[in-house]
């Protein structure tokens, strides 16, 4: 029984991350130029497909608001010409595209705010993946059939009265050579017309299958548990043939580390760490695990590539008993929490942290619906409720992870939303025209040590996660910020409800 329970836990995990990512909907909240945009991107899940892009400017002078897919192998003067976003009828400062994304991979969508200020552009990088097929409704597909059948047989009686009456003298009637060879020509045109469909089905049936093969799916990766000597070991091995053929570019880090692993104990989701392997070699990638509680894990690794593609790959892994281990970290910014800690129902509002201080989830009251954007904002503050001051945690005021109870939903936001950092910073890189791999890194390096993305939320204990909940359903939160050199995990619940009508 548990073998089927881990079977079918495995099958949601991957069902999720053929996706590539934990959450569906693209999220950034940032700047373009002088104007604080939000930019929410809903991917069409095929391609060539069409997605939605809504963009909202705090600043009610705006001139124009224009968005631009560049595929990651071109640059803006080979990408389509800029569309025009439409403003939302009685909305302010909301507009409205929508963006055909003909090829697979990794897209930056620039952002153009036309304003007072002048122009403004942001980045926001997007992946465009098929991730599944469309099927004809039962009506629709009825209609189609009629018709062929109508389009068959007209055919077949052009052809008729074509080859019978064409040749004939006005007023004259068709003799039996005349009808006979009717037959045979109406019969040929048949089997001819026959083939045809014949040979349209193969084709189709070949097209349909090689979409199924280009579906997206994860790299084939494995997690795994050794002990080095007291030391127990969490490695994270790529194992993908399009890995060891070249056919992906290198990993570059993100936020400062080549990969973002979390661990959650399930089903009681009790049990979290966010981990910071170190490479070993070109696959294969090494963490120090905590004393975590033994069960089966949920791992999820978080990867981006130098062309700008970000992708979330899954596995599940058994925890031994860990307490006789060394649990010595091999990174300073890993950080983790235990159920020593953790109530069995997470609070709604506030969560209590390791050095004594105290989470609070501000607006905890807000209802959330799936597919509407919402920001989660929390503080921190001191035990008799004083204000704090966190310091940058990998250059960002706090990070968060989000998932859905059942495992179907995992997403790693920041302050800035869903999008990845390493991945915009990619593609800034390549409009500058340097697009090497060590220029990119070595950009990616200065990012991880500019504390700029603090903005002015670390000075009174305070962060924020735009988000866009993709389905409804029960979530646990974990929150992680850095005061005094500690890193400190806030866990909290979230009940999701339906999707509205009028939010897509």
């Amino acid at each position: 029984m548990r073998r089927l329970v881990r079977a079918a836990a495995v099958v949601v995990i991957l069902a999720v991350t053929s996706a590539h990512v934990g959450s569906p909907d693209v999220y950034f909240k940032g700047k373009a130029g002088a104007y604080d945009v939000n930019v929410i991107v809903r991917p069409p899940g095929v391609v060539p497909g069409l997605a939605d892009i809504t963009v909202q400017v705090t600043d009610e002078v705006v001139r124009r608001v224009t968005v631009q897919p560049v595929f990651w192998q071109t640059s803006t003067a080979g990408a389509p010409r800029p569309d025009v976003a439409v403003p939302v009828k009685g909305e302010t400062g909301l507009y409205s595209a929508q963006l055909w994304l003909m090829r697979s991979g990794a897209y930056s969508v620039y952002v153009s705010v036309e304003g007072p200020a002048g122009v403004g552009t942001a980045i926001v990088p997007l992946n465009s993946l098929a991730t599944r097929r469309f099927t004809m409704e039962l009506p629709t597909g009825g209609l189609l059939a009629g018709l062929g059948l109508f389009l068959f047989f007209g055919l077949l009686s052009i052809v008729s009265a074509a080859t019978r009456d064409a040749s004939l003298e006005p007023g004259a009637h068709a003799d039996p050579r005349h009808k006979w060879r009717t037959r045979f020509v109406t019969g040929g045109a048949a089997v001819i017309l026959l083939l045809a469909i014949t040979g349209g089905k193969n084709w189709w049936d070949n097209e349909d299958a090689a979409y199924r093969r280009s579906l997206a799916g994860p790299l084939t990766a494995r997690a795994s548990i050794r002990m080095d000597g007291s030391r127990p070991v969490l490695r994270f091995s790529l194992e993908d043939s399009a890995w060891f053929g070249g056919r992906t570019t290198p990993l570059i880090p993100d936020h400062g580390k080549m990969i973002h692993l979390f661990a959650v104990r399930a089903p009681a989701l009790d049990a979290f760490a966010h981990l910071h392997p170190i490479r070993v070699d070109s696959a294969n990638f090494e963490a120090t695990l905590p004393r975590l509680p033994a069960g089966e894990y949920r791992v999820y690794a978080d990867l981006v590539h130098a062309s700008g593609f970000s992708r979330t790959n899954a596995d599940t892994i058994d925890i031994p008993d860990l307490l006789s281990s060394s649990s010595a970290s091999s990174d300073a910014d890993d950080g983790w929490r235990i159920p020593a800690n953790v109530p069995e129902a997470a609070p709604a509002t506030q969560s209590a942290l390791a050095d004594g201080s105290v989470m609070r989830w501000e607006n905890a009251g807000t209802q959330l619906l799936a597919g509407k954007p919402s920001v989660l904002r929390f503080a921190v503050r001191t035990a008799q409720g004083g204000p704090v001051e966190l310091q940058p945690y990998m250059s960002m005021p706090g990070h968060a992870a989000i998932t859905r109870f059942d495992g179907s939903v995992f997403v790693h936001p920041h302050p800035m939303g869903t999008i990845s950092m390493a991945s915009q910073r990619s593609f800034r890189q390549r409009a500058s025209g340097d697009t090497s791999l060590e220029s990119i890194t070595a950009a990616l390096s200065r990012d991880s040590e500019d504390t700029s993305h603090m903005l002015h939320d670390g000075t009174t204990g305070e962060v924020s996660f735009p988000y866009v909940f993709p389905q409804p359903g029960k979530y646990r939160i974990w929150v992680q910020v850095k005061r005094d050199g500690q890193i400190l995990t806030g866990v909290f619940d979230a009940n999701v409800g339906g999707r509205e009508q009028s939010t897509r």
